[in-house]
């Protein structure tokens, strides 16, 4: 399990006066002490129930709504908690393991005491992340010392690894002005990332075919996740303003003064003011695109105010609406009377989200086992469920194997080198590199052990650095490994694989389809897509279950039914004609029936799938 400690601190205890009491102490003081203690990144590192872990967040939130979620707004009516839910509910989340972790303590738990925090730390740090641009923040145990009430004089808000950042700040600054030469369009889509991108750019394709023009605002903030300029003729592209995500500040409204609040976790006091005091740092300093400081979400409203006011669109399509900018898009677009349209660009689990609320009328499913998740999230009184499979998997039956093959084989055996006989593609996400390390010795030990002549080629995630794979690439002994280039992709290399491994990309239900062999892989308790649950992967805990599997390849399996694909994704092609056929025909269909689900729009030609090969992108 990979350590999310942000600090060089132990706990001892320290009782007073015949009273148990704990204090964070620097871990080198750790070797004098006589008295029970464990080091942070140990502490951190004990497992907790997850179960238990996702009950308690929705306590914590539902207490947080009803104390401060007022505190402030957007002029368009926004509140704070409801647009920057995501993040907050992710810091929430990495408060609360912590206090699972301290009660999992044995010493702590049989003698559960005031904290005392170490001065001077900051209370709000980053934890590692491979991501090039997400800020993982997390509380710091002096944060959490605060949050149980211990007095805090000399403690900044903000870690030095925060305060050192470099960042721009222009808090007096509004982003640049509207364009003025904007027309009206019928739809009006937002991305920021890749594969928002390639998710609703064919549904955009098919509504120009038929007529309909439409505006793409491209709000990414990595240059990797810039969206490519379409070729229709009908479709816009236009950047957010260079500006809107350099606006930082301070949010004086989510600083209330300590008052007597409390929401109880277990044993524990967590005290709301202070709390939303912690959270003022997630909106204070801008993460760009993913997330988006207070004084950028104010920006992005008039902005996005003066974009749907100038193009009168009928329909905004998004493939989020959870997420900070998503939220506050679903929200303009209400009162600007437009339709909204949700398309999910990844596979869903109960657990995987990090918000389960879906806010678009209209919600665009691949695969029946994705209709109770979302009649269980929507929150648009009129929702409806659409079950059309993905629009970007549209292009896959086009994929060139061959081409893909020579691809990987090239990656692994530059020059006149032989290429390995069989190849794994492993399909990665921006884990910490603790839990990329892990992941990595599984596969890798698995394919050392498995029979035949295996090679693997790590296809990062598009958020991932380059970076993030150096120390594998030097591994001694083993498989022979390669990164394959950013621009390809797991999509560009996936249908040239022998097995596709995964812990939960979407990439797995790609494979699935053109019939890869794929590998989820994690340690028991880890999330997946549940691949396997649908006869669909091969479950693999470690690295005898990756050798096993990989040599079961060898014999011909059952052949995967099309009724098993269709549960997790409908794919026939026409999933992008559907979605806009969907869009087209709103007005028409918006009284035609009280079923709140529909497994087909009315009848569209099916588009000829666009090959991809390689690369991908």
């Amino acid at each position: 399990m990979s350590t999310r400690s942000t600090s060089g601190l132990g706990l001892v205890r320290s009782d007073f006066a015949g009273q148990p009491r704990w204090a964070l102490v620097g871990s080198a003081a750790l070797a004098q002490v006589k008295t029970d203690h464990i080091r942070a990144g140990d502490l951190e590192s004990l497992p907790v129930d997850r179960k238990e872990l996702r009950a308690l967040v929705e306590d914590v939130m539902d207490a947080l709504e009803r104390y401060g979620s007022s505190f402030v707004s957007t002029p368009g009516g926004a509140g704070w908690l409801h647009v920057q839910h995501v993040p907050v509910r992710r810091f929430v989340g990495e408060i609360l393991r912590k206090l699972l972790a301290l009660d999992a303590w044995a010493p702590f738990a049989s003698a559960p005491g005031p904290l005392a925090l170490a001065p001077y730390e900051g209370r709000v740090g980053l934890r590692s992340s491979t991501s090039r641009e997400y800020l993982a923040y997390t509380v710091t145990w002096s944060g959490i010392a605060y949050l149980l009430g211990a007095d805090a004089p000399y403690n900044p808000t903000r870690s030095a690894q925060l305060r050192n950042r470099a960042r721009v700040s222009t808090a007096n600054t509004e982003p640049s002005p509207l364009p003025a030469d904007l027309q009206q369009r019928d739809v009006v889509a937002l991305s920021w990332t890749s594969r928002h991108a390639t998710t609703l750019m064919p549904v955009l394709a098919e509504l120009e075919r038929d007529g309909g023009t439409s505006l793409l605002l491209d709000l990414a903030t990595d240059p990797a996740e810039r969206c490519p300029a379409p070729t229709a003729t009908g479709i816009e592209l236009r950047s957010a303003p260079s500006d809107l995500f350099t606006l930082s500040g301070t949010t004086e409204d989510l600083h209330p003064a300590d008052d007597e609040h409390v929401v109880r976790v277990k044993g524990h006091s967590l005290q709301l003011a202070r709390l939303v005091m912690l959270l003022s740092v997630l909106l204070e300093t801008s993460g760009g695109c993913t997330q988006p400081s207070w004084r950028t979400m104010l920006g992005a409203e008039r902005w996005l105010d003066g974009v749907l006011a100038a193009t009168r669109p009928h329909t905004v399509l998004l493939s989020n609406d959870t997420s900070p900018l998503g939220a506050l898009a679903a929200h303009a677009a209400e009162r600007h009377g437009a339709n909204t349209v949700h398309v999910q660009h990844g596979a869903w689990t109960a657990e995987s989200v990090a918000w389960p609320a879906l806010h678009s009328r209209d919600i665009v499913v691949m695969g029946e086992r994705d209709v109770p998740l979302a009649r269980a999230w929507v929150r648009h009184p009129d929702a409806e469920v659409h079950v059309l499979g993905q629009p970007r998997f549209d292009a896959l039956a086009a994929l060139g194997r061959e081409a893909q093959r020579r691809y990987l084989e090239k990656v692994l055996a530059p020059g006149n080198r032989r290429a390995p006989a069989r190849v794994a593609v492993w399909a990665c996400q921006p884990f910490s590199p603790g839990h990329l390390k892990d992941q990595a010795d599984l596969l890798l030990d698995g394919l050392n052990e498995a029979e035949g002549d295996w090679g693997l080629v790590i296809a990062p995630h598009p958020a991932q650095g380059a970076d993030a794979f150096t120390a594998l690439l030097k591994r001694d002994g083993g498989p022979p490994v390669a990164v394959a280039d950013p621009r390809v992709g797991a999509r560009g290399c996936l249908a040239g694989a022998d097995a596709l491994a995964s812990a939960y990309s979407t990439c797995g239900i790609e494979a699935a389809l053109l019939g890869v062999p794929v590998l989820e892989i994690g340690s028991p308790g880890e999330r997946t897509l549940d691949l396997a649950g649908h006869g669909l992967a091969t479950r693999c805990h470690n690295a005898a279950d990756v050798a096993e599997a990989l040599g079961a390849l060898r014999e011909p399996g059952a052949p995967v039914t099309k009724t098993a694909l269709d549960v997790v994704c409908r794919w026939r092609g026409d999933s992008a004609a559907q979605v806009a056929r969907l869009i087209t025909q709103r007005p028409e269909t918006s009284a035609r029936s009280s079923d709140p689900v529909h497994h087909d729009a009315p009848s569209a030609a099916c588009a000829s799938p666009q090959g991809e090969g390689v690369p991908a992108r």
